[in-house]
């Protein structure tokens, strides 16, 4: 059982960093996911997940209900929009185009919900 939850979790980190680059593919559930497959198939793995100089610092804020960084979902609006634009541009399909603008307006309003969090010490100036 513990391979399992190794494979999963693997699986799970390849898309979180892919999700890094894909618009549309969400990285946050996939870290979530492996950490909680790591915590259970190879306290290695979860340590390694977890001290990741990439992963590290977001997981932690995230399980100890800090929430992320004002910087971080302010770059993740930036980026989301810049790169549903771009597809917007290209898509000649209508009925894709508003689905995009959908999920980039859902998507951004979980953003801003989790932006009424009171900032962290490290966003200050």
């Amino acid at each position: 059982m513990k391979i399992l939850f190794n494979v999963v979790g693997s699986i799970a980190v390849v898309l979180a960093i892919l999700g890094i680059f894909l618009p549309l593919l969400p990285t946050t559930p996939f870290l979530l996911l492996a950490s909680a497959c790591y915590l259970r198939g190879s306290t290695r793995m979860h340590r390694w997940l977890l001290s990741n100089p990439v992963f590290g610092k977001y997981l932690h804020d995230i399980q100890t209900g800090s929430g992320l960084a004002l910087r971080t979902r302010l770059i993740a609006l930036v980026v989301m929009w810049a790169s549903l634009g771009y597809s917007i541009y290209l898509v000649p399909i209508v009925a894709i185009k508003v689905l995009l603008v959908i999920i980039g307006v859902l998507v951004s309003l979980y953003i801003m919900i989790r932006l009424r969090q009171p900032p962290q010490s490290r966003d200050k100036p």
